[in-house]
This record gives C-alpha cells, sequence and structure tokens, in this order.
C-alpha cells in the first residue's frame, strides 16, 4: 500500500511553490485549468451517485495544495517524498524509546479492548497485538491527527501528482464517502497520500474493507476502534493472512551466511533454514504448521544487526504498507505489546549513504549486469543482495550493506555515471 509516513520534506517544497507558478496571468490560467479539470469529473460522480450538492460544497473555494510532495508540476524539480521508511537506517526508524512507549500504551488498550479483539482474531484470523501495532505505527493510537484535508490532498495528487489515474479514481471514491455520509467534508483528514482513519485507508481500501464492527450501522474508521481494527483485520486477511503463522522470526545466523540469498525470491520450508543453522532468537519455537511453512531471509543491515526468516505473513503486511522497515515496526511492537524482550541482536549501523550514492550504486550495479529492478535510491533487499555479489566478484568484504568505501571502489573501477 502506498506512503503511510509523516511529511518530510513539505516544508521545503512550500518554500518553492512560488516558483512553482509565476504570479500573474501564468498562476491564474493553472488555476483555471485545475478548475476546468475539477467540473470534468462531474459525470463519472454522478454515475456513482454523488450529487450536484456534495460535489459543490466539496470544491466550493477548492485549491490545489503546492506544498504537498511527490508533484510533478513543469518547470518546477519536486523531490520524491522522504519517507522515514526509506531514509532512516533501522535503528532510528525502530526506534527502542519509540516501541517501549507504544508497547506501554499498546499493553493497555490491549486490556481494554479484550473483548474486541478478541472477537475480531475469532472472526478474522488476525492477532488483537497486530492490529495494535498498526493502529500504533499509523496514527500513534489515535493520538496523532492527520494534517491535510482530504480532497485536496486527492484532488491536488489526482492533478499534479505522479500518479495522477490512482489519485483520480481515490478522489471519486472520496467523493462518495462523502455523498454518503461516512464523514463529513471537515472531519476527512488525510496524510499528504489521501491515507484516512486510525489505520490509515485510501477511499477505495475503505470500499472494499471497512466494516461495522461495533454493530451501530456505520463504518466508522475514523472515531470507531472496533470498526478501525476489523476493517484492518479484512484487509490484511484479503491480502492474504494466514491465520496461526508468525510474521517473522528473529534468527541467529550460522557465522558463514551468505547475504547474498537475503531476497524474496529464496524460499524453502522454515524447517530447513533451522536445519543449516539459523536459530530462532530468545529460544522460540515454531510451530509445526510453521516448520513447513516456506520462509526467506531478511537481513536488513546485510550481515550486520538482526537476522530474520520472513513468513507469508510479512509479506501480507508489506502489502498495507510497502517497506520492510514498516513490517519490522509493526511485527516487532506486536511482539512487544505481549514480551517485553527486544531484538536479541542489536541494530549496529547508525548512517547510511544519500540516495543520490545509492542511486549511483545501483546505476553501476545495472551496467554491470548484477542489478535488474528501480534506480530508486533505497537500499532495499534486491540492492544489497546485489552489492554483495559485487564484493564477491571483487573480493571485497561481503557485507552487503552499501558505504562509500564500495562506491568509491565501483567508480574508480567503471568511472562515474
Amino acid at each position: 500500500m502506498l506512503m503511510r509516513c509523516l511529511i518530510h520534506c513539505a516544508a521545503a517544497l512550500a518554500i518553492a511553490v512560488a516558483a512553482a507558478l509565476p504570479a500573474g496571468s501564468s498562476a491564474r490560467a493553472a488555476d483555471e485549468a485545475f478548475h476546468k479539470w475539477l467540473d470534468s469529473l462531474w459525470p463519472d460522480l454522478q454515475r456513482m451517485g454523488v450529487s450536484r450538492k456534495t460535489f459543490t460544497s466539496a470544491t466550493h473555494q477548492l485549491e490545489p495544495d503546492l506544498t504537498l510532495p511527490d508533484l510533478d508540476i513543469p518547470g518546477r524539480k519536486t523531490p520524491p517524498p522522504a519517507q522515514a521508511e526509506f531514509v532512516q537506517t533501522p535503528a532510528d526508524y525502530i526506534r527502542e524509546s519509540t516501541i517501549t512507549r507504544l508497547a506501554e500504551q499498546g499493553k493497555k488498550l490491549a486490556a481494554d479492548h479484550r473483548a474486541t479483539l478478541n472477537a475480531i482474531e475469532q472472526k478474522f484470523g488476525v492477532p488483537g497485538n497486530v492490529l495494535l501495532a498498526i493502529w500504533g505505527r499509523e496514527t500513534a493510537f489515535g493520538g496523532y491527527r492527520l494534517p491535510k484535508n482530504g480532497i485536496t490532498v486527492l484532488a491536488t495528487q489526482a492533478y499534479y501528482g505522479r500518479r495522477k489515474e490512482m489519485f483520480r479514481q481515490e478522489l471519486l471514491y472520496a467523493f462518495k464517502m462523502l455523498e454518503e455520509g461516512h464523514i463529513s467534508h471537515a472531519d476527512m483528514r488525510s496524510s499528504w497520500g489521501g491515507a484516512m482513519g486510525l489505520t490509515q485507508f485510501l477511499p477505495s481500501e475503505f470500499y472494499k474493507y471497512a466494516v461495522d464492527f461495533d454493530g451501530d450501522g456505520k463504518k466508522d474508521i475514523w472515531t470507531s476502534v472496533p470498526d478501525a481494527l476489523a476493517s484492518a483485520a479484512a484487509q490484511l486477511v484479503g491480502k492474504g493472512w494466514q491465520s496461526g503463522l508468525r510474521w517473522a522470526y528473529e534468527v541467529r545466523t550460522p557465522r558463514d551466511v551468505d547475504c547474498t540469498i537475503g531476497v524474496p525470491e529464496m524460499i524453502q520450508p522454515l524447517s530447513e533454514w533451522l536445519q543449516r543453522g539459523y536459530v530462532p532468537a530468545h529460544g522460540r519455537r515454531p510451530t509445526l504448521a510453521e516448520m513447513s511453512a516456506p520462509a526467506s531471509l531478511l537481513l536488513p543491515e546485510g550481515t550486520y544487526g538482526p537476522a530474520f526468516l520472513t513468513l507469508k505473513n510479512y509479506y501480507v503486511i508489506k502489502d498495507y504498507n510497502f517497506s520492510d522497515l514498516y513490517v519490522l515496526f509493526v511485527g516487532h511492537l506486536s511482539e512487544r505489546i505481549g514480551d517485553p524482550r527486544g531484538f536479541e541482536t542489536s541494530w549496529s549501523k547508525s548512517a547510511q549513504l544519500k540516495t543520490r550514492d545509492v542511486e549511483t550504486m545501483q546505476q553501476t550495479l545495472t551496467r554491470i549486469g548484477l542489478y535488474k529492478d528501480k534506480i530508486d535510491g533505497k537500499a532495499g533487499m534486491l540492492t544489497r543482495s546485489a552489492l554483495g555479489a559485487y564484493q564477491k566478484a571483487n573480493r571485497l568484504k561481503v557485507d552487503c550493506w552499501p558505504t562509500a568505501a564500495v562506491l568509491d571502489h565501483m567508480q574508480q573501477k567503471y568511472g562515474r555515471n
């Protein structure tokens, strides 16, 4: 799923707004084009049952929010959003002080909502602590007020964004939500990516998965904890959640672990990984069903820091938010709500290369045939594996972690991109 994070670059973008659209006739022309585009939505909205009154009320005095990240405005260079999941080290993103605080809150909420959580797990097969962890990560258990108006965000992204068609569809669904009275225009708060509610749903996800679990006749993901958590459970099930399986096991790796195999494509039963010398942390014992379940190796910091054997549910959570650090945060928090023990192996890297340096690495690795994925400046699983292959081929220390030393080696051997 996309973009559930705080805005890290909005302030810088706000400074550039004046440069985006020159004052005077150009700005007026852009405004006229934007409002003409808004009016063009009406036939589709009418077919969806949205009234003219709802449409006019929501678009009256609506102006695009050019402080949003990830826009594609002619004449303005707008960087992609600096999502914390992709620019922070694991130690920064999965900060122990934050985990401890949220886990304490989660324990209290687990007790307060025990009957509801048990009923949700009985119906959907998703443990309550996983749902609490998602709620905690998304909106700090409702303590974080989403900063934007949903219609404004979705209209801006649909007109100026890099994924116009996707956001156009989300905007249509948002108008439908207003028409049906699920939420008022004033209360439709969202992230910069248009996600809403306690557990951050896009409008299309609301229509796929929202649940009235408290029985009041409303699907209220904004203020009803039962509805929000049951809706999150329904979404996880819709993405393939397997009841009775953990999300992952932290493990101690063999001394000679090959970090290049830390990719989703390298799959074998959990039992085979254990036979090869991978040992679950804290003496945890997988169930019989888990022992036969397919698993892959995840090394978020290469050969440094914690290692994990990931099961199917790991990738289900990742489909909720496409980030390994997000899944590690949610999975670890779900454990800490019921178990005070932290990671058995500590995170070790306090810094990582800048995005442009990782992009340079990816470009070189692509040029020499070791990498075939996106050039995005993110040191993800495939990038780390390709980097390890490069280190092997050049008889460097194989740790699958991007460093200035390896970047320098590449540039000396292959030149600068």
